[in-house]
């Protein structure tokens, strides 16, 4: 069976007191065995919510990484420090990392490529533009962006991937894919992964939906049966929106 997970990426919000208030909030819920549950704070909140989650069940990850070591990269976290704030786990490809700041399918294979040699988990985002899929070039997109970051990768390197899909004219819009529309590509991303590697693997690999999921939509989503669980955006910044969503299953 494979792991049903809701990860909740804060984006650029949180301060150190509203950090406190919302993971108070959260740990104030039983976490379901049956769910994996990951916050993405901002760099300067992931000691603090490290610190805050000690022997809970709710799990801390990083939003982005260099994919260099160390060197003259300002502003810019390696895998290294990320550890050694006992952070394992790293959100790599958002759609916002790609459109706002550059990231291409050709960096983000350098990323995918370090994180996985320092043994870290990572939630790979990739998905289309509206356009794309106006056009009907949503498949061959998804196609391209899988395999040209993850696809070279040996077999064994997708014990530490958890996909992330996101029709990316379906954040923070509003618009949601539809759970048949979110279904039918969730599926077509599992034949891929078949395809390359072989149907064992592409049916151990948890794939995320990640596009204005909320606590009204959630139940229908997750209930598709190739979606495992969702990336969440806005609606994690609320832990009873959060933690409506983790109970959706």
């Amino acid at each position: 069976m494979r792991n049903q997970i809701v990860a909740g990426n804060w984006k650029m919000n949180n301060n150190t007191p509203e950090t406190e208030l919302l993971l108070d909030n959260l740990m104030q819920h039983v976490i379901r065995d049956d769910v994996s549950v990951y916050v993405a704070p901002a760099f300067t909140q992931l000691s603090q919510s490290v610190e805050k989650l000690k022997g809970h069940a709710i799990t801390v990850a990083a939003q982005n990484m260099n994919a260099a070591a160390s060197g003259a990269h300002t502003g810019e976290i390696s895998s290294s420090m990320l550890i050694g704030t006992e952070v394992h786990t790293v959100i790599l490809g958002h759609s916002e990392r790609r459109s706002l700041y550059g990231e291409t399918n050709d960096s983000l294979k350098l990323k995918v490529s370090s994180a996985i040699d320092a043994g870290m988990k990572i939630i790979f985002c990739f998905g289309e533009e509206l356009s794309e899929r106006k056009e009907n070039k949503h498949f061959d997109l998804v196609k391209k962006q899988l395999a040209s970051a993850l696809f070279e990768l040996p077999s064994d390197a997708w014990n530490q991937i958890i996909l992330a899909y996101e029709p990316v004219w379906a954040i923070g819009t509003g618009e949601t894919a539809s759970p048949k529309q979110a279904q039918e590509m969730h599926a077509f991303i599992r034949q891929q992964i078949e395809n390359q590697y072989d149907k064992s693997l592409a049916d151990h690999v948890s794939i995320l939906y990640g596009g204005s999921v909320k606590p009204s939509n959630a139940k229908e989503i997750f209930s598709m049966t190739d979606v495992d669980g969702g990336l969440i955006g806005g609606a994690s910044l609320k832990a009873e929106d959060f933690m409506d969503i983790v109970n959706a299953f």
